[in-house]
This record gives structure tokens, sequence and C-alpha cells, in this order.
């Protein structure tokens, strides 16, 4: 899916409709008792993020979101129906935390008490204005530090309607959104026609979590990982990495603003041939951590290229239907001074994954815990990324464009830089979130026109092999 900001999706202006969780559940689900299933560490390390940037002063939105388009004027209520019947499947929504002092505690809402609400918000005829409106409403309503976290909108028209749909990190993973579109299509087309479609529960997320959990907290600091991720953050500096180009901060300045760049990096042919160049070493993901690497030596002069490169955690099959954030994190160091060429690095890049991805399995927030370092959370993001995802076979992806459909991204405040690449039908899409200072955005721009570079040649060497 296409990933963007709010503001480079299309908005469209119509008669804006929203619908939350009724007032009269929210406020049942405050005397629940507790859910002993407990957080995953990664939703406790964000949601205690959240709350210490919240009591230096700063509100930082955090929500992911999707945009798509429904043809021609909807129903109301079937669409309804369908946003209710998505809602109950993925239990993590109905799921959200509290304080006890300073023990986080999770209740659940049971499926038969979920009612949605409908507001008839009104007719927007600015797109400026309707974009404001929609990200300061997600802002609030798909905040961390409250329940629920999540919010969906309609902008209705008569020949079409633009569905938006904001929830808190902690709930979805990029993986979560991307198959939302086809879902949402699926149960509005079956509403439409009176038929029936599977819409049992998937695997819970919230389950998952208990079960990570007590398999992470069965890991003491004598364990090998522990050991391992030591290793790699001493090497560091006693930080976990962030992008190691020149961002121009002030390390005892403020949390800076953010920007966003996207854009395509190369069509749809080029992509398809620097795949099939890095295929016998991995595949395109070793390929861009290979660039990486390679422009991390000539641009910024580092000699070892170090970073944590996210895995999802959906070890079992029964876990891929579901909504939830599984993300694990494995620290890799890769040589690339002694690099001579991009075959030599790739297959660096892929020795290093295969020594390391296990390392992915225990969650970050667990390991920083048992090494007892101070990392108060002062940015919503630990450290920089570069990910690579492949969504081409996500259900529905090659309408993605005709249907205006897009994974939503917020950009307000953060120290680090984070990128996606992604693998669609029509090529590679690049986008990242990065601070708004001169030099990161001249650091940003420099990789991705190298990277841009680097996939090309790729991609002609390829060519010339071919024939």
């Amino acid at each position: 899916m296409r990933m963007t900001d709010i503001q480079r999706c299309e908005v469209r202006p119509g008669r804006l409709v929203e619908w939350t969780l009724h007032p009269a559940v929210v406020e049942a689900a405050m005397s629940l008792p507790n859910d002993v299933r407990p957080p995953a560490y990664i939703q406790e390390s964000h949601v205690r993020t959240a709350r210490s940037v919240r009591e230096d002063g700063l509100f930082v939105p955090t929500w992911l979101g999707t945009a798509f388009d429904i043809p021609r004027r909807v129903d109301l209520d079937v669409l309804q129906e369908a946003l209710r019947t998505w809602t109950l499947r993925h239990e993590t929504l109905r799921s959200g935390f509290r304080w006890a002092g300073d023990e986080m505690q999770r209740f659940t809402l049971d499926a038969d008490d979920v009612v949605l609400h409908r507001t008839e918000v009104g007719e927007f005829t600015d797109a400026a204005a309707l974009t404001q409106h929609l990200q300061d409403r997600f802002d609030t309503a798909a905040d961390a530090l409250s329940w629920p976290n999540f919010i969906f909108t309609a902008v209705v028209r008569d020949d079409s309607t633009s569905v938006y749909m904001a929830f808190d990190h902690s709930n979805v993973d990029a993986y979560s959104i991307q198959r939302i579109t086809a879902e949402i299509h699926e149960l509005y087309a079956a509403g439409l026609d009176r038929r029936t479609v599977d819409t049992a529960p998937v695997a819970s997320y919230v389950d998952f979590c208990a079960t990570e959990r007590s398999t992470a907290d069965q890991v003491d600091d004598t364990h090998e990982i522990v050991a391992r991720w030591r290793k790699f953050i001493a090497q560091c500096d006693g930080k976990l990495p962030n992008f190691p180009l020149d961002l121009g901060l002030d390390p005892g300045g403020p949390l800076p603003t953010q920007k966003f760049l996207h854009e395509m990096l190369v069509d749809d042919a080029a992509a398809a041939a620097f795949e099939a160049y890095c295929r016998p070493y991995g595949g395109s993901f070793i390929g861009v951590l290979a660039a990486t690497g390679l422009i991390v030596r000539d641009v910024g002069g580092h000699p070892v290229y170090r970073t944590v490169v996210p895995f999802h955690t959906r070890a079992k099959s029964q876990w891929s239907d579901s909504v939830g954030w599984y993300v694990g994190g494995a620290p890799i160091e890769v040589p690339v001074g002694q690099a001579p060429d991009f075959v030599t690095a790739m297959q660096m890049v892929r020795t290093a994954l295969r020594e390391n991805r296990s390392l992915s399995r225990i969650p970050l927030a667990r390991v920083l815990r048992l090494l007892g370092s101070d990392f108060r959370p002062t940015s919503p993001d630990l450290y920089s990324i570069v990910s690579f995802v492949d969504a081409r076979g996500v259900p529905g992806s090659a309408q993605w464009q005709d249907l205006k459909a897009y994974g939503l991204i917020r950009v307000s405040y953060g120290d680090q830089v984070c990128a996606w690449i992604t693998r669609l039908h029509e090529g590679l899409q690049f986008a990242g979130r990065y601070p708004d200072t001169d030099a990161a955005y001249g650091s940003l721009r420099l990789y991705v026109e190298r990277l841009r570079e680097i996939v090309l040649s790729v991609a002609r060497e390829a060519a010339v092999t071919s024939v």
C-alpha cells in the first residue's frame, strides 16, 4: 500500500460522517474487571513513552491509518454494519489499558457489547479544511493515552465515498493496515447483496500478547540474546542506532518536529529486474539493506553499518489475519568497508540477518529492562529504521491505485529517521519521516537519490546478464 500522510492522500470535499464506540459502551467499559492478559512489551513501551513525553509537556500523536474509496454513493447503514462486523473480528480494538499506580492493567469489552455511534459532522467544501479537521480529530480519538483509541470516518459524495480509519499504533502495524481495504469492501458488498461471509473472529492479538510476554519473561540477563544486544549497544556508544548520516540535531535541544518525504523510487520493470538480481542472495530486502550500507559508507564514511532491522512476529499462520502490532527488531552489523561491490555487500547482509534474526523473538523492551540501561523514553521512536515490505501479495492490492488506497502515517515529532520501502505492483515506493532540519532533509534526499541510482544500476546489470 502506498504510504503517506493525510495531507497527501487525495482528500476531497464532501459530507463527513464518523463512527466511534457508543458513549454508553465506553462508560460501561470503565467498570470492567481486569483482564489477566498483560500488554505486550511493545505496547507497554509505546504507552509509557507517550505518557513520559506528555509529562514533559509535549503531545506527540502516533496513530496509523488507512484511506480508500468505495465507488458510488454509499449506504451508510450497510457501511456501519460492515465496520462493526470488522471491529468484532479483532479483539485488540475492544481492549484497553488503565493505570493502577505505575502498573498498566488491561480490560476487554465483550464482543456482544460493541455498539458504534454515528455522528453527522457536516459538509466540507474545502479540501484543506477537511484534511486539517481529520488530522485534528484523529489526534484526539486515536490517542495512545485514551480509550477507545480508534475512529472510523467517511466523506460521502454523490459519485463516491472515501473512508478514513485511524488507530493508535498499539493496536496495528503496517500489515494490519494493508488488509483493511479488501476486508471492508468484502463486508460492504456482502451487506448490499444480503449474503453472508465468514465473519468469525480471527486469532486474537491480545492472546498473542500474553503468550509472547510469558515467553519473554522466562529470559533473564544471562541469556545469549541479552548478551548480544548488550554488545551491540556498547558498539553504538551505549545507545540504539540513529540514522547514520548527518541529521543536524542539537543533542541537548527539544524533540524536533518532523517532515515527510515520499516518492516512487523506480517503476515496476526496474523493481522486477532489481528483485531478480537480488533473489539468489535473499531478495529485494537484502538488496535494499546492502545498498543502504554502501551509501552509509560512501556518504557518511562509516566502515560498519549498524542498524535494527524490523521483522514481523507472525511466526504462526494463525496470526496472519489478525490485527495487531506484530513487530520485533534484530540488530545487525555489516562491515561494508570491506565490500568491494554490491554482491559482496548483499552476502554480508544475508549472513548478518541469518545470524541475528532470532534476536527479534524477544521484545527489545524486555531486553532493555534486563540490561538495566537508562533508556528513558523521550522520543516515540527508540531507533531509526529502514523497512522493506513486498505488498503485492496482500488481498486486493492490485486495486489499491484505482481505489485511492493509502496507508497513513502521522508525522509530528521525533529525532529519528523512519523509512519504509514498499514493493507495489507499480514499482518501489519510498516513504520516510525525518527531523525537520536542513541537514536531515539534505541527508535523506541524498540517500533516496543514491538508493535510486543503485537500484537502477543493478536493474541494468540484471538486464545485460539476462540477455
